[in-house]
């Protein structure tokens, strides 16, 4: 590359390629280890503490850098220059869970290295040891397959001149399974790259090599998915010296727009691996600052929602007062959570829990079996034909044209009969419907108190299988009371029935005219072709009789709902 090529390389705003080994040690630049002063280094440990204290599964992220790349991008390299450690090398994917650097500047020469990992803490006395404890590390939590684990490994690094950043490795991005791997490795590899550089705390460190087009790299395209803009996007350029034609224009047009820049190294001689490592202080410096005030607040929140469920447990009850004290206060809330929601019919704010609406759900209990009880009162086919019979088999000694009395209590037996299920079937709804509100009341109240709650749900149900036996006895006695006699002091049967009666000359027309049915008023259509040979006399008692029942049995059906439901109201 000639002067000018040169000059205009380093006049480029957003690339950083400087220094060799010998500028690592003996640059202007701030020294990578006292780029943190003793103030700003405890927070960088904060944050890692409260990493392994898994505050992120309480939906607290933590500001975190995020490497990754396509597999052979170089992001290996790029991780052990930053460090001055080897990790585990080899084909296929060598990186198969999360791996958490923690680098950690001191001036004790000696370095320590640790791996942690399921709630062990494992010492590696030497460097070259490293790459063994990590694969030996990933096997225990992973297993012997090839596939991905969410599981992360954290490796702390402490020795003289290394930054202090923390950083996440992420597998490589693959698109075709081999060695072994499962056929979805690539979704696996993707669903856990995106895991992590989703949340806007994330700053992401992808790693790039010179000689791919940018424009269609993988893991650019996975980065623009999650930050549109570039502005948490860093861009580790390697391999440059293989790929240098062209590469400013890469990094200056910026045609993928990286927001934070590029930095463009050479790993094994260290060429800009000083000026990321800077870079990457700054980066970390400025988001954890960003960051702090927000996740602090979100930690005190998720704090004081922890101690309200702390407090609404129950005190060590240790005698027998304090257990009676606690049995005597689980009564009288599960007495008055029952009267609310059952008779005064209150509910509370949140209206998607529609079965704790008691009174409206027992209302269309009442509403329902109504209808039911009308449809089942619905005309039969042929008119006045059971009537007819009834009269035919009551004939007697007697003066004619008299309805016998017992003739309209037999029939009024009959239809009561054929609906005397319903009423039983509407208790055994209503009880079974009131006893899961019963339940889920109580087992709210007392869920603290398993040792009660048992006792307490037998004792509930008790009560309330002897209330539901004493209902149905209610209502059969309810039944027999319908077929003793036929009694209303409604004013409106007579009325009723006197319309009905009306009709008669309806009747009369149209079987003198021969037709096969007719609508009679307050009553509906009816046929009544198998009237014409009746006796006029049979016909005239059975219409009178048709007609009483008519009228009197709608006031029967409304007096057995408005029973029925008077009667609920004193059960609950």
């Amino acid at each position: 590359m000639s002067k000018m090529g040169v000059a205009k390389k380093r006049k480029a705003s957003n690339i950083d390629t400087t220094t060799s080994k010998s500028d690592y040690q003996n640059s202007n630049l701030p020294p990578l280890a006292s780029t943190y002063n003793d103030k700003i280094r405890p927070i960088l440990d904060a944050i890692d503490k409260l990493r392994r204290l898994n505050v992120t599964q309480h939906s607290i992220p933590l500001p975190t850098i995020v490497v990754f790349g396509d597999q052979s991008s170089g992001k290996s390299s790029v991780l052990e220059s930053l460090a001055g450690i080897s990790l585990p090398r080899g084909q296929g994917i060598c990186t198969r869970m999360p791996l958490i650097m923690r680098l950690m500047h001191q001036h004790n020469p000696e370095p320590e290295y640790r791996l942690e990992f399921k709630n062990k803490t494992v010492k590696i006395k030497d460097e070259s040891q490293i790459s063994e404890a990590i694969s030996k590390a990933t096997v225990e939590v992973s297993g012997d397959s090839k596939g991905i684990s969410h599981v992360p490994l954290t490796l702390v690094v402490k020795k003289s001149g290394v930054p202090d950043l923390t950083m996440i490795d992420l597998p490589g991005i693959t698109r075709v399974p081999v060695h072994g791997q499962p056929e979805n490795i690539c979704e696996q590899v993707s669903g856990i790259i995106l895991e992590h550089i989703k949340p806007k705390e994330s700053i992401i460190l992808n790693v790039l090599s010179a000689t791919v087009d940018f424009t269609t790299c993988e893991s650019i395209r996975m980065s623009q998915r999650v930050d549109p803009t570039g502005q948490r996007t860093l861009a580790v350029v390697t391999k440059s010296d293989r790929s240098p034609d062209g590469l400013l224009e890469k990094v200056t047009t910026n045609a993928v727009n990286i927001g934070l820049g590029y930095v463009c190294v050479r790993n094994r001689s260290m060429v800009g691996i000083p000026v990321l490592a800077h870079k990457l202080v700054q980066i970390q410096s400025i988001i954890i600052s960003k960051c702090l005030p927000d996740i602090l607040e979100k930690i005190n929140k998720r704090l004081d929602d922890l101690v309200m469920e702390l407090n609404k447990l129950p005190q060590n009850l240790t005698t027998i007062p304090d257990a009676m004290s606690a049995f005597t206060q689980v009564i009288g809330s599960l007495k008055e959570t029952l009267h609310k929601i059952l008779l005064r019919g209150e509910f509370d704010d949140d209206l998607k829990n529609k079965d704790m609406c008691c009174n409206a759900r027992l209302v269309e209990m009442v509403d329902e079996l109504s209808k039911e009880l009308h449809k089942n009162a619905k005309p039969s086919e042929n008119f006045m034909l059971e009537e007819i019979h009834v009269l035919e088999e009551a004939k007697g000694i007697q003066l004619p044209n008299f309805l016998p009395e017992y003739v309209f209590l037999y029939l009024l037996q009959q239809k009561v009969s054929s609906i005397s299920d319903l009423p039983k079937a509407f208790v055994n709804k209503v009880a079974g419907y009131i006893e899961n509100i019963c339940l889920k009341v109580l087992i709210d109240l007392c869920g603290n108190y398993p040792q009660l709650l048992s006792p307490m749900r037998k004792a509930a149900q008790n009560v309330m299988a002897k209330m539901k036996n004493k209902f149905l006895k209610r209502v059969s006695e309810m039944i027999e009371m319908e077929k003793i006699t036929g009694y209303t002091c409604d004013p409106h049967f007579v009325d009723s029935w006197n319309g009905l009666k009306s009709a008669h000359y309806q009747l009369i027309n149209a079987i003198s005219a021969l037709s096969e049915s007719v609508h009679i008023n307050g009553y509906g259509p009816a046929k009544i072709k198998h009237l014409f040979n009746a006796p006029m006399h049979i016909r005239d008692l059975a219409f009178d009789l048709k007609m009483r029942m008519t009228a009197y049995w709608e006031i029967v059906l409304n007096r057995m709902v408005d029973w029925l439901t008077l009667e609920l109201r004193l059960m609950i």
